[in-house]
Protein backbone atom coordinates (compact mmCIF):
# COMPACT_ATOMS: atom_id res chain seq x y z
CA UNK A 1 0.00 0.00 0.00
CA UNK A 2 1.48 3.37 -1.01
CA UNK A 3 1.00 6.18 1.48
CA UNK A 4 0.81 9.92 0.87
CA UNK A 5 1.85 12.76 3.14
CA UNK A 6 -0.97 12.38 5.67
CA UNK A 7 -3.08 9.30 4.91
CA UNK A 8 -2.76 6.17 2.82
CA UNK A 9 -4.30 6.51 -0.64
CA UNK A 10 -6.65 3.57 0.00
CA UNK A 11 -7.88 5.08 3.26
CA UNK A 12 -8.53 8.47 1.65
CA UNK A 13 -10.27 6.87 -1.32
CA UNK A 14 -12.56 4.85 0.97
CA UNK A 15 -13.47 7.98 2.94
CA UNK A 16 -14.16 9.83 -0.30
CA UNK A 17 -16.35 7.03 -1.69
CA UNK A 18 -18.35 6.57 1.53
CA UNK A 19 -19.54 10.16 1.92
CA UNK A 20 -23.03 9.07 0.89
CA UNK A 21 -23.20 11.67 -1.88
CA UNK A 22 -23.36 9.84 -5.21
CA UNK A 23 -21.17 11.06 -8.01
CA UNK A 24 -23.38 11.75 -11.06
CA UNK A 25 -21.33 11.85 -14.24
CA UNK A 26 -23.76 13.14 -16.79
CA UNK A 27 -23.58 12.14 -20.39
CA UNK A 28 -23.22 15.59 -21.92
CA UNK A 29 -24.25 14.35 -25.38
CA UNK A 30 -27.55 13.08 -23.95
CA UNK A 31 -28.13 16.33 -22.06
CA UNK A 32 -27.43 18.36 -25.19
CA UNK A 33 -29.79 16.18 -27.23
CA UNK A 34 -32.56 16.76 -24.68
CA UNK A 35 -31.81 20.48 -24.76
CA UNK A 36 -31.95 20.56 -28.57
CA UNK A 37 -35.25 18.67 -28.62
CA UNK A 38 -36.91 20.68 -25.83
CA UNK A 39 -35.90 24.05 -27.32
CA UNK A 40 -37.24 23.01 -30.73
CA UNK A 41 -40.52 21.72 -29.30
CA UNK A 42 -40.97 24.83 -27.14
CA UNK A 43 -40.43 27.01 -30.21
CA UNK A 44 -43.13 25.14 -32.15
CA UNK A 45 -45.48 25.13 -29.15
CA UNK A 46 -44.96 28.89 -28.74
CA UNK A 47 -46.21 29.43 -32.27
CA UNK A 48 -49.49 27.62 -31.53
CA UNK A 49 -49.90 29.57 -28.29
CA UNK A 50 -49.36 32.79 -30.24
CA UNK A 51 -52.04 31.72 -32.74
CA UNK A 52 -54.47 30.93 -29.93
CA UNK A 53 -53.87 34.29 -28.21
CA UNK A 54 -54.13 36.29 -31.43
CA UNK A 55 -57.19 34.70 -33.00
CA UNK A 56 -59.13 33.10 -30.14
CA UNK A 57 -58.43 35.36 -27.17
CA UNK A 58 -57.94 38.67 -29.01
CA UNK A 59 -60.47 37.73 -31.73
CA UNK A 60 -58.27 38.82 -34.62
CA UNK A 61 -59.37 38.51 -38.25
CA UNK A 62 -57.53 35.62 -39.89
CA UNK A 63 -57.56 36.13 -43.64
CA UNK A 64 -54.39 34.05 -44.02
CA UNK A 65 -54.39 30.50 -42.69
CA UNK A 66 -51.52 30.84 -40.22
CA UNK A 67 -51.97 27.15 -39.35
CA UNK A 68 -51.82 25.93 -42.97
CA UNK A 69 -49.39 23.09 -43.88
CA UNK A 70 -47.05 25.58 -45.56
CA UNK A 71 -46.95 27.80 -42.46
CA UNK A 72 -46.38 24.81 -40.19
CA UNK A 73 -43.50 23.66 -42.41
CA UNK A 74 -41.96 27.13 -42.20
CA UNK A 75 -42.28 27.16 -38.41
CA UNK A 76 -40.75 23.69 -38.15
CA UNK A 77 -37.82 24.79 -40.31
CA UNK A 78 -37.49 27.95 -38.21
CA UNK A 79 -37.31 25.93 -34.99
CA UNK A 80 -34.47 23.82 -36.44
CA UNK A 81 -32.66 26.98 -37.55
CA UNK A 82 -33.01 28.59 -34.10
CA UNK A 83 -31.61 25.50 -32.37
CA UNK A 84 -28.63 25.53 -34.76
CA UNK A 85 -28.01 29.22 -34.04
CA UNK A 86 -28.21 28.51 -30.30
CA UNK A 87 -25.57 25.85 -30.84
CA UNK A 88 -23.36 28.25 -32.82
CA UNK A 89 -23.73 30.82 -30.02
CA UNK A 90 -22.44 28.32 -27.46
CA UNK A 91 -25.75 28.02 -25.62
CA UNK A 92 -25.44 24.25 -25.33
CA UNK A 93 -21.92 24.20 -23.94
CA UNK A 94 -21.55 22.80 -20.45
CA UNK A 95 -20.53 25.74 -18.26
CA UNK A 96 -21.28 25.93 -14.56
CA UNK A 97 -19.70 29.37 -14.37
CA UNK A 98 -21.73 30.88 -17.22
CA UNK A 99 -23.71 34.01 -16.42
CA UNK A 100 -27.39 33.12 -16.72
CA UNK A 101 -28.47 36.70 -17.30
CA UNK A 102 -26.16 37.02 -20.30
CA UNK A 103 -27.43 33.69 -21.61
CA UNK A 104 -31.03 34.89 -21.38
CA UNK A 105 -30.20 38.13 -23.17
CA UNK A 106 -28.49 36.21 -25.96
CA UNK A 107 -31.63 34.10 -26.39
CA UNK A 108 -33.77 37.24 -26.64
CA UNK A 109 -31.47 38.70 -29.30
CA UNK A 110 -31.25 35.49 -31.34
CA UNK A 111 -35.02 35.05 -31.25
CA UNK A 112 -35.51 38.69 -32.19
CA UNK A 113 -33.23 38.42 -35.21
CA UNK A 114 -34.90 35.11 -36.13
CA UNK A 115 -38.37 36.65 -36.00
CA UNK A 116 -37.22 39.52 -38.23
CA UNK A 117 -35.79 36.96 -40.66
CA UNK A 118 -39.11 35.11 -40.61
CA UNK A 119 -40.92 38.36 -41.40
CA UNK A 120 -38.54 39.02 -44.30
CA UNK A 121 -39.16 35.48 -45.59
CA UNK A 122 -42.90 36.12 -45.68
CA UNK A 123 -42.30 39.21 -47.81
CA UNK A 124 -39.97 37.28 -50.13
CA UNK A 125 -42.63 34.58 -50.54
CA UNK A 126 -45.17 37.36 -51.19
CA UNK A 127 -47.19 36.34 -48.15
CA UNK A 128 -48.35 39.89 -47.56
CA UNK A 129 -51.41 39.28 -45.43
CA UNK A 130 -49.78 37.64 -42.41
CA UNK A 131 -50.36 38.63 -38.79
CA UNK A 132 -47.50 40.75 -37.50
CA UNK A 133 -48.96 40.65 -33.99
CA UNK A 134 -48.83 36.84 -34.11
CA UNK A 135 -45.11 37.01 -34.90
CA UNK A 136 -44.51 39.50 -32.10
CA UNK A 137 -46.35 37.20 -29.67
CA UNK A 138 -44.38 34.26 -31.08
CA UNK A 139 -41.07 36.03 -30.32
CA UNK A 140 -42.13 36.98 -26.79
CA UNK A 141 -43.57 33.57 -25.89
CA UNK A 142 -40.76 31.49 -27.41
CA UNK A 143 -38.14 33.64 -25.69
CA UNK A 144 -39.95 33.55 -22.35
CA UNK A 145 -40.54 29.78 -22.39
CA UNK A 146 -36.97 28.88 -23.35
CA UNK A 147 -35.47 31.29 -20.80
CA UNK A 148 -37.91 29.95 -18.18
CA UNK A 149 -36.93 26.36 -19.00
CA UNK A 150 -33.25 27.14 -18.57
CA UNK A 151 -33.90 29.14 -15.39
CA UNK A 152 -35.89 26.30 -13.83
CA UNK A 153 -33.26 23.76 -14.89
CA UNK A 154 -30.48 25.88 -13.38
CA UNK A 155 -32.47 26.30 -10.15
CA UNK A 156 -33.08 22.55 -9.88
CA UNK A 157 -29.42 21.78 -10.52
CA UNK A 158 -28.39 24.33 -7.89
CA UNK A 159 -30.85 22.77 -5.41
CA UNK A 160 -29.42 19.28 -5.87
CA UNK A 161 -25.81 20.43 -6.00
CA UNK A 162 -26.16 22.18 -2.66
CA UNK A 163 -27.36 18.85 -1.26
CA UNK A 164 -24.36 16.99 -2.62
CA UNK A 165 -25.59 15.63 -5.96
CA UNK A 166 -24.31 16.22 -9.48
CA UNK A 167 -20.92 17.26 -8.12
CA UNK A 168 -17.71 17.83 -10.01
CA UNK A 169 -14.79 16.56 -7.91
CA UNK A 170 -11.71 18.76 -8.04
CA UNK A 171 -8.15 18.35 -6.84
CA UNK A 172 -6.24 21.56 -6.18
CA UNK A 173 -2.53 21.69 -6.95
CA UNK A 174 -0.84 24.26 -4.75
CA UNK A 175 -1.02 25.39 -1.14
CA UNK A 176 -0.45 29.13 -1.23
CA UNK A 177 -2.57 32.26 -1.48
CA UNK A 178 -4.29 31.36 -4.75
CA UNK A 179 -5.19 27.86 -3.59
CA UNK A 180 -6.79 29.27 -0.42
CA UNK A 181 -8.64 31.89 -2.47
CA UNK A 182 -9.99 29.30 -4.92
CA UNK A 183 -11.10 26.87 -2.21
CA UNK A 184 -12.86 29.66 -0.33
CA UNK A 185 -14.67 30.81 -3.49
CA UNK A 186 -15.85 27.24 -4.13
CA UNK A 187 -17.13 26.89 -0.56
CA UNK A 188 -18.96 30.22 -0.85
CA UNK A 189 -20.80 29.01 -3.98
CA UNK A 190 -22.09 25.49 -3.28
CA UNK A 191 -24.78 25.87 -5.96
CA UNK A 192 -22.08 25.49 -8.62
CA UNK A 193 -21.56 21.87 -7.60
CA UNK A 194 -17.77 21.70 -7.17
CA UNK A 195 -16.41 19.43 -4.45
CA UNK A 196 -12.80 19.79 -3.29
CA UNK A 197 -11.35 16.29 -2.87
CA UNK A 198 -8.15 17.69 -1.40
CA UNK A 199 -4.93 19.35 -2.44
CA UNK A 200 -1.45 18.42 -3.60
CA UNK A 201 1.40 20.45 -2.15
CA UNK A 202 4.65 20.33 -0.25
CA UNK A 203 3.31 22.15 2.84
CA UNK A 204 0.50 21.34 5.26
CA UNK A 205 -2.51 23.72 5.04
CA UNK A 206 -5.48 22.55 7.10
CA UNK A 207 -7.76 25.21 5.59
CA UNK A 208 -7.48 23.50 2.20
CA UNK A 209 -8.80 20.16 3.44
CA UNK A 210 -7.06 16.82 3.02
CA UNK A 211 -3.51 16.82 1.76
CA UNK A 212 -3.40 14.06 -0.81
CA UNK A 213 0.32 14.06 -1.44
CA UNK A 214 3.34 16.09 -2.46
CA UNK A 215 4.19 17.39 -5.92
CA UNK A 216 6.44 14.36 -6.42
CA UNK A 217 3.47 12.04 -5.76
CA UNK A 218 1.10 13.89 -8.06
CA UNK A 219 0.77 11.27 -10.79
CA UNK A 220 -0.10 8.54 -8.30
CA UNK A 221 -2.65 10.79 -6.60
CA UNK A 222 -4.41 11.57 -9.89
CA UNK A 223 -4.47 7.90 -10.78
CA UNK A 224 -5.90 6.90 -7.39
CA UNK A 225 -8.66 9.52 -7.23
CA UNK A 226 -9.48 10.04 -10.94
CA UNK A 227 -10.93 13.56 -10.34
CA UNK A 228 -13.21 15.33 -12.81
CA UNK A 229 -10.91 18.31 -12.88
CA UNK A 230 -7.53 19.54 -11.64
CA UNK A 231 -7.05 23.21 -10.77
CA UNK A 232 -3.48 24.50 -10.68
CA UNK A 233 -3.21 27.34 -8.15
CA UNK A 234 0.49 27.56 -7.43
CA UNK A 235 2.62 30.47 -6.29
CA UNK A 236 5.34 31.84 -8.62
CA UNK A 237 8.16 29.92 -6.94
CA UNK A 238 6.47 26.59 -7.80
CA UNK A 239 5.81 27.28 -11.48
CA UNK A 240 8.81 25.15 -12.47
CA UNK A 241 6.53 22.16 -11.76
CA UNK A 242 4.14 23.04 -14.62
CA UNK A 243 5.61 20.62 -17.24
CA UNK A 244 5.25 17.71 -14.80
CA UNK A 245 1.70 18.76 -13.86
CA UNK A 246 0.54 19.03 -17.47
CA UNK A 247 2.17 15.71 -18.29
CA UNK A 248 0.54 13.93 -15.33
CA UNK A 249 -2.94 15.41 -16.10
CA UNK A 250 -2.67 14.47 -19.78
CA UNK A 251 -1.49 10.97 -18.94
CA UNK A 252 -4.49 10.38 -16.66
CA UNK A 253 -6.90 12.12 -19.06
CA UNK A 254 -7.93 14.70 -16.46
CA UNK A 255 -9.21 18.14 -17.40
CA UNK A 256 -6.80 20.85 -16.19
CA UNK A 257 -7.53 24.49 -15.34
CA UNK A 258 -4.84 27.03 -14.50
CA UNK A 259 -5.10 30.02 -12.16
CA UNK A 260 -2.17 32.29 -13.16
CA UNK A 261 0.04 33.45 -10.33
CA UNK A 262 -0.73 37.04 -11.44
CA UNK A 263 -4.48 36.30 -11.08
CA UNK A 264 -5.11 39.30 -8.82
CA UNK A 265 -4.01 41.67 -11.60
CA UNK A 266 -6.20 40.21 -14.34
CA UNK A 267 -9.50 42.02 -14.97
CA UNK A 268 -12.73 40.10 -15.36
CA UNK A 269 -12.93 40.17 -19.16
CA UNK A 270 -9.31 39.64 -20.16
CA UNK A 271 -8.80 37.89 -23.49
CA UNK A 272 -6.07 35.58 -24.77
CA UNK A 273 -4.65 36.22 -28.23
CA UNK A 274 -2.05 34.16 -30.09
CA UNK A 275 0.95 35.28 -32.11
CA UNK A 276 2.73 32.23 -33.46
CA UNK A 277 3.73 30.20 -30.40
CA UNK A 278 3.20 33.18 -28.10
CA UNK A 279 0.04 33.53 -26.03
CA UNK A 280 -0.75 37.03 -24.84
CA UNK A 281 -3.34 38.17 -22.31
CA UNK A 282 -5.12 41.38 -23.22
CA UNK A 283 -5.44 42.88 -19.75
CA UNK A 284 -7.87 45.60 -20.78
CA UNK A 285 -10.29 43.79 -23.07
CA UNK A 286 -13.91 44.73 -22.38
CA UNK A 287 -17.14 43.34 -23.76
CA UNK A 288 -17.61 46.58 -25.70
CA UNK A 289 -14.45 45.81 -27.69
CA UNK A 290 -16.59 43.20 -29.42
CA UNK A 291 -18.03 44.80 -32.57
CA UNK A 292 -21.41 43.11 -32.14
CA UNK A 293 -21.98 44.35 -28.59
CA UNK A 294 -20.62 47.81 -29.48
CA UNK A 295 -23.12 48.06 -32.37
CA UNK A 296 -25.99 47.00 -30.12
CA UNK A 297 -25.08 49.63 -27.51
CA UNK A 298 -24.72 52.29 -30.20
CA UNK A 299 -28.09 51.34 -31.70
CA UNK A 300 -29.65 51.69 -28.24
CA UNK A 301 -28.04 55.11 -27.87
CA UNK A 302 -29.35 56.35 -31.21
CA UNK A 303 -32.87 55.02 -30.70
CA UNK A 304 -32.97 56.11 -27.05
CA UNK A 305 -31.64 59.62 -27.65
CA UNK A 306 -34.08 60.22 -30.53
CA UNK A 307 -36.99 59.03 -28.40
CA UNK A 308 -35.92 61.11 -25.39
CA UNK A 309 -35.42 64.23 -27.53
CA UNK A 310 -39.01 63.89 -28.73
CA UNK A 311 -40.38 63.19 -25.24
CA UNK A 312 -38.47 66.00 -23.51
CA UNK A 313 -38.74 68.60 -26.29
CA UNK A 314 -41.50 70.57 -24.43
CA UNK A 315 -39.40 70.51 -21.25
CA UNK A 316 -36.28 71.62 -23.12
CA UNK A 317 -38.22 74.47 -24.73
CA UNK A 318 -39.46 75.62 -21.31
CA UNK A 319 -35.96 75.41 -19.82
CA UNK A 320 -34.52 77.35 -22.74
CA UNK A 321 -37.03 80.17 -22.15
CA UNK A 322 -36.25 80.12 -18.42
CA UNK A 323 -32.48 80.30 -19.00
CA UNK A 324 -32.86 83.23 -21.39
CA UNK A 325 -35.12 85.07 -18.97
CA UNK A 326 -32.99 84.40 -15.87
CA UNK A 327 -29.82 86.24 -16.98
CA UNK A 328 -28.20 87.70 -20.10
CA UNK A 329 -26.19 85.29 -22.20
CA UNK A 330 -26.54 82.22 -24.42
CA UNK A 331 -29.02 79.43 -23.74
CA UNK A 332 -26.44 76.66 -24.05
CA UNK A 333 -23.14 76.23 -22.26
CA UNK A 334 -20.52 74.42 -24.33
CA UNK A 335 -17.60 73.01 -22.42
CA UNK A 336 -14.68 70.90 -23.59
CA UNK A 337 -14.69 67.42 -22.06
CA UNK A 338 -12.53 64.36 -22.62
CA UNK A 339 -14.30 61.44 -24.27
CA UNK A 340 -13.52 57.96 -25.56
CA UNK A 341 -9.84 57.30 -26.30
CA UNK A 342 -8.98 60.66 -24.63
CA UNK A 343 -10.45 62.65 -27.54
CA UNK A 344 -11.91 66.06 -26.57
CA UNK A 345 -15.44 67.10 -27.53
CA UNK A 346 -17.83 69.91 -26.75
CA UNK A 347 -20.48 68.85 -24.24
CA UNK A 348 -23.80 70.71 -24.24
CA UNK A 349 -25.66 71.92 -21.18
CA UNK A 350 -28.32 74.50 -20.47
CA UNK A 351 -26.53 77.47 -18.94
CA UNK A 352 -27.12 77.60 -15.18
CA UNK A 353 -24.66 80.39 -14.26
CA UNK A 354 -24.13 84.02 -15.06
CA UNK A 355 -21.66 84.71 -17.83
CA UNK A 356 -18.28 85.68 -16.31
CA UNK A 357 -14.65 85.72 -17.38
CA UNK A 358 -13.76 83.13 -14.72
CA UNK A 359 -12.23 79.96 -16.14
CA UNK A 360 -14.05 76.96 -14.79
CA UNK A 361 -11.51 74.31 -13.82
CA UNK A 362 -13.41 72.68 -10.98
CA UNK A 363 -16.84 71.60 -9.87
CA UNK A 364 -19.25 74.29 -8.78
CA UNK A 365 -20.43 74.21 -5.17
CA UNK A 366 -23.77 74.80 -3.49
CA UNK A 367 -22.93 78.42 -2.67
CA UNK A 368 -21.27 79.27 -6.00
CA UNK A 369 -22.11 82.97 -6.53
CA UNK A 370 -22.29 82.52 -10.32
CA UNK A 371 -25.39 80.34 -10.16
CA UNK A 372 -28.76 81.87 -10.90
CA UNK A 373 -31.87 80.89 -8.97
CA UNK A 374 -33.28 79.24 -12.08
CA UNK A 375 -29.90 77.58 -12.69
CA UNK A 376 -29.99 76.08 -9.20
CA UNK A 377 -33.43 74.68 -9.94
CA UNK A 378 -32.52 73.01 -13.23
CA UNK A 379 -29.28 71.63 -11.75
CA UNK A 380 -31.19 70.21 -8.80
CA UNK A 381 -33.26 68.06 -11.16
CA UNK A 382 -30.51 67.57 -13.81
CA UNK A 383 -32.58 69.47 -16.39
CA UNK A 384 -29.41 71.31 -17.44
CA UNK A 385 -28.09 68.02 -18.87
CA UNK A 386 -30.98 67.37 -21.28
CA UNK A 387 -29.11 68.82 -24.32
CA UNK A 388 -26.58 66.01 -23.93
CA UNK A 389 -29.08 63.80 -25.78
CA UNK A 390 -27.72 65.57 -28.88
CA UNK A 391 -24.17 64.62 -27.84
CA UNK A 392 -25.36 61.01 -27.65
CA UNK A 393 -27.00 61.23 -31.08
CA UNK A 394 -23.79 62.68 -32.54
CA UNK A 395 -21.70 59.87 -31.05
CA UNK A 396 -19.59 61.83 -28.56
CA UNK A 397 -21.45 60.33 -25.61
CA UNK A 398 -23.60 57.36 -24.61
CA UNK A 399 -26.77 57.27 -22.55
CA UNK A 400 -24.85 55.28 -19.91
CA UNK A 401 -21.16 55.48 -19.11
CA UNK A 402 -18.61 57.26 -16.91
CA UNK A 403 -19.26 60.99 -16.64
CA UNK A 404 -16.82 63.02 -18.80
CA UNK A 405 -14.44 65.45 -17.13
CA UNK A 406 -12.80 68.68 -18.27
CA UNK A 407 -9.16 68.44 -19.46
CA UNK A 408 -7.97 70.20 -16.28
CA UNK A 409 -9.30 67.40 -14.07
CA UNK A 410 -8.09 64.65 -16.40
CA UNK A 411 -4.51 65.97 -16.31
CA UNK A 412 -4.52 66.00 -12.50
CA UNK A 413 -6.52 62.86 -11.75
CA UNK A 414 -4.43 60.63 -14.03
CA UNK A 415 -1.46 61.39 -11.74
CA UNK A 416 -3.37 61.13 -8.47
CA UNK A 417 -5.94 58.36 -8.99
CA UNK A 418 -4.78 54.86 -10.02
CA UNK A 419 -6.31 53.53 -13.26
CA UNK A 420 -8.15 56.82 -13.85
CA UNK A 421 -7.63 56.89 -17.62
CA UNK A 422 -9.12 53.42 -18.04
CA UNK A 423 -12.46 55.22 -17.90
CA UNK A 424 -11.66 56.58 -21.36
CA UNK A 425 -11.97 53.12 -22.96
CA UNK A 426 -15.69 53.70 -23.47
CA UNK A 427 -17.89 56.61 -24.45
CA UNK A 428 -18.78 58.86 -21.50
CA UNK A 429 -22.40 58.86 -20.44
CA UNK A 430 -25.21 61.14 -19.38
CA UNK A 431 -25.70 58.88 -16.38
CA UNK A 432 -23.59 56.07 -14.97
CA UNK A 433 -23.15 53.40 -12.33
CA UNK A 434 -21.40 55.87 -10.01
CA UNK A 435 -24.18 58.46 -10.37
CA UNK A 436 -27.05 56.09 -9.54
CA UNK A 437 -25.08 55.02 -6.47
CA UNK A 438 -25.04 58.58 -5.14
CA UNK A 439 -21.68 59.79 -6.48
CA UNK A 440 -22.67 62.99 -8.23
CA UNK A 441 -21.06 66.42 -8.24
CA UNK A 442 -18.48 67.16 -5.55
CA UNK A 443 -17.99 63.59 -4.29
CA UNK A 444 -15.00 61.25 -3.94
CA UNK A 445 -13.28 60.89 -7.30
CA UNK A 446 -11.57 57.69 -6.12
CA UNK A 447 -14.93 56.09 -5.35
CA UNK A 448 -16.36 57.25 -8.68
CA UNK A 449 -13.45 55.73 -10.57
CA UNK A 450 -13.95 52.40 -8.78
CA UNK A 451 -17.63 52.37 -9.76
CA UNK A 452 -16.80 53.39 -13.34
CA UNK A 453 -14.20 50.63 -13.73
CA UNK A 454 -16.62 48.07 -12.30
CA UNK A 455 -19.19 49.20 -14.87
CA UNK A 456 -16.71 48.86 -17.75
CA UNK A 457 -15.58 45.38 -16.70
CA UNK A 458 -19.13 44.14 -16.03
CA UNK A 459 -21.00 45.91 -18.82
CA UNK A 460 -24.13 44.31 -20.22
CA UNK A 461 -27.27 45.60 -21.90
CA UNK A 462 -29.21 44.61 -18.80
CA UNK A 463 -26.86 46.70 -16.62
CA UNK A 464 -27.46 49.73 -18.86
CA UNK A 465 -31.22 49.19 -18.59
CA UNK A 466 -30.96 48.96 -14.78
CA UNK A 467 -28.98 52.21 -14.63
CA UNK A 468 -31.48 54.00 -16.88
CA UNK A 469 -34.40 52.78 -14.77
CA UNK A 470 -32.70 53.84 -11.52
CA UNK A 471 -31.89 57.22 -13.09
CA UNK A 472 -35.54 57.72 -14.07
CA UNK A 473 -36.69 56.70 -10.57
CA UNK A 474 -34.62 59.27 -8.74
CA UNK A 475 -31.05 59.14 -9.94
CA UNK A 476 -31.40 62.57 -11.57
CA UNK A 477 -31.82 64.38 -8.25
CA UNK A 478 -28.70 66.26 -7.16
CA UNK A 479 -27.78 66.77 -3.53
CA UNK A 480 -27.08 70.46 -3.95
CA UNK A 481 -29.65 72.87 -2.59
CA UNK A 482 -31.65 75.31 -4.70
CA UNK A 483 -30.15 78.78 -4.47
CA UNK A 484 -32.48 81.29 -2.81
Amino acid sequence: MKCGANLCYTELYNRFAKEGKPVIKRNQDLVNALNFLSDGLLTILSYFIALWLRFDVLKGRQSLQMDSPMMLAIVFGYSVMIVLIYYAQGLYECGRLRRKREEGLRILLVNGVGTLALTALFYILRIVDFSRLTLALFWAISSATIVAKRTVTAALLAYYRIRGYNLKHVIVIGSGHLAHQYVQDIRNNPQLGFSIVGYIGDTHQSALGDRLGTYAQMERVLEAYDPDEVVVAMDPQDIYMMPDIVSAADKEGVRLNLIPFFNDYIPQNAAITTLGRTKMIDMRMTRLDDLGWAMIKRAMDIAGSLLLIVIFSPVMLAVAVGVKASSPGPIFFRQERIGKNKKPFKMLKFRSMRVTDTQDTGWSTNDDPRKTKFGSFIRKFSLDELPQFFNVLKGDMSLVGPRPEVPYHVRHFKEEVPLYLLRQQVRPGITGWAQVNGLRGDTSIEARVQYDLWYIENWSIWLDIRILIRTALGGMINREQIKT
